[in-house]
């Protein structure tokens, strides 16, 4: 069986674009419990029917989450735009160490939908635990560290790359800000965790009505804690942090809830895995970790590019390019809800053999990404002096009118520019999710820690000092050409076909044997997780890893 996994894998690479033949000569033990343990409707609906099923929740619940983060800039900016800076620099901060583990968590949805597609959802449970126990480890022993020491980080970061500081009053406020994120984002990586659980089991319902319910909650105490509404005390932008918690731990409640619920203990033994295992955690790392390298590797580098390089030509600038990456959120994360359905999807395409069919569903993925944000790409052109004044007019008279029509014109410029490199988004975002559900996950983490710095960072940072006179807009062209670069290389992988060779969820039976129980579709079972006893692992299937 061994062998004939390895020939069939040797074929499939050797010609990555041929359409593999289903059933298979021989089935995959595998392959006895699939369509048994699947809905019926699920198995009957129609390619577009199946893929808008599970990316219309995920991607409701993307732009839901954006649609917290635009309201809770939109109140900062009544406010003036120091404070809108400092909501901007403050909550990349707070976001930045924390994106690592983040990123890493994504790779809960690979190991619960390939184990969804081999038929033992049962298996994913585990996965969704070791996430959160890794998530609370991370929050006490790298989170608040951090936050305590924020304001040398980021003196370090600035005094490092040369870069001018903003004003006293920016500091003080970003660093409020971040701070109080820092000291909730345990329930952000939890939520993560939980959430990715129900991606992989096509049940994105359960997270967007968490997320939905958390923002509705954000909104009330934002909104009353930033003006001090319904007898709340006036704290200004760090208001508006206190309420992305308590949202937060709404976001989180709700589908740990429905996950710790009678139907769930019973149907997928969710607590029976509880307790910490190194092997579910090792399993996570074993391909996480380029996951978890390039989403915080990403985040590092714009939170360089937003708080040093674009910083430092002026608070005008920085507010402008915070506007307009409020916008680009309203484009992106809906694509981030897709790539995160695509993951799912091809994840349960990978675990029951069907590459082929994996091809066809990130084509139309694609496609339908690309519409999406080809559509706000035109909107970014045609109502760009809109959409920024928006923003740059505030109650209390804090901005200036020579402020408001600076920061409309800078940001008018940015909107342009963001414009030309949407579809490149589109398909890097898609492509990204689809290699993920694979479990193809080291090239893209390393390809893109070096083009981000080498482009973003390096390129952003020549341009910001060898041609000042281009302002903010200089790195904001060294962003534009990484995101297109980014897009071209994912797009090459992934017509590789080096993809097929990854999957995390291995076919071959493997009985405990004290209790017989199937050990299959676990990566590394040192322990069994039904009696406890310790178990072998074949040599044969060490080499198949």
């Amino acid at each position: 069986m061994l062998a004939a996994s390895r020939k069939r894998r040797a074929t499939s690479h050797a010609r990555p674009h041929a359409r593999l033949h289903w059933p298979p000569s021989t089935p995959l033990p595998m392959t006895r419990s699939t369509t048994s343990r699947i809905p019926r409707a699920s198995r009957e609906r129609g390619p577009l029917a199946e893929m808008l099923a599970i990316a219309t929740p995920t991607m409701a619940t993307m732009l839901s989450y954006t649609l917290m983060q635009f309201v809770d800039k939109y109140y900062c900016s009544r406010l003036g735009p120091e404070e809108l800076a400092a909501a901007g620099n403050g909550g990349i901060a707070a976001w930045f160490p924390v994106s690592v583990m983040m990123g890493l968590l994504g790779v809960v949805n690979t190991y619960v939908s390939q184990n969804f597609g081999a038929g033992r959802p049962e298996r994913g449970p585990a996965y969704a635990w070791a996430g959160m126990w890794m998530g609370l480890g991370v929050w006490l022993v790298i989170l608040v560290p951090y936050g305590i020491f924020l304001p040398q980080v980021y003196a370090a970061m600035r005094d490092g790359l040369n870069l001018e500081h903003p004003s006293a009053r920016v500091i003080e406020l970003e660093t409020i800000y971040a701070r109080i994120l820092i000291a909730g984002m345990v329930l952000t990586l939890w939520a993560r965790g939980i959430a990715q659980f129900f991606y992989g089991m096509h049940r994105p319902l359960v997270v967007a009505a968490g997320v939905v319910a958390g923002n509705l909650v954000n909104w009330y105490f934002t909104w009353a804690l930033v003006f001090g509404k319904h007898g709340f005390p006036e704290w200004g932008v760090a208001g508006s942090a206190v309420g992305t918690v308590i949202g937060g731990f709404v976001e989180f409640a709700i589908p740990m809830g429905v996950f710790l619920s009678s139907k769930y203990r019973t149907k997928f033994r969710t607590l029976a895995s509880w307790r910490p295992s190194v092997d579910r955690i090792r399993d996570i790392w074993r391909i996480g970790w380029p996951a978890g390298l390039m989403f915080g590797n990403e985040m590092i580098c714009w939170w360089i590019f937003m708080a040093g390089l674009v910083a430092r030509f002026g608070t005008e600038h920085n507010a402008a390019g915070w506007i307009t990456l409020q916008y680009m959120h309203l484009s992106f994360m809906p694509a981030v809800g897709m790539s995160i359905a695509v993951t799912a999807i091809v994840g349960k395409c990978v675990g029951s053999g069907r590459f082929d069919l994996a091809v066809q569903r990130v084509g139309l993925a694609t496609k339908l990404t690309m519409l999406y944000m080809g559509v706000c790409a035109a909107s970014f052109v045609l109502f760009r002096e809109p959409m920024i004044r928006l923003f740059a007019s505030g109650d209390h008279n804090q901005w200036t009118p020579e402020q408001t029509e600076a920061v409309i014109r800078i940001g008018s410029q940015l909107l342009i520019l963001a414009a030309i490199f949407q579809l490149f988004d589109a398909i890097g975002i898609t492509l990204v999710g689809a290699l993920r559900g694979a479990g193809d996950t080291v090239w893209p983490g390393v390809m893109t820690a070096i083009i981000s710095w080498g482009v973003i960072i390096g390129g952003g940072w020549s341009l910001a000092v060898f041609a000042p006179g281009l302002g903010s807009l200089g790195p904001w062209m060294a962003a534009a050409a990484y995101i297109i670069l980014f897009a071209i290389l994912l797009l090459w992988r992934f017509r590789s076909g080096a993809w097929r060779s990854k999957a995390v969820v291995q076919p071959a039976e493997m009985r405990c044997p004290t209790c017989s129980f199937d050990l299959a579709g676990l990566i590394t079972p040192s322990i069994c997780p039904e009696c406890g006893s310790s178990v072998g692992r074949p040599a044969a299937l060490s080499n198949e890893l």
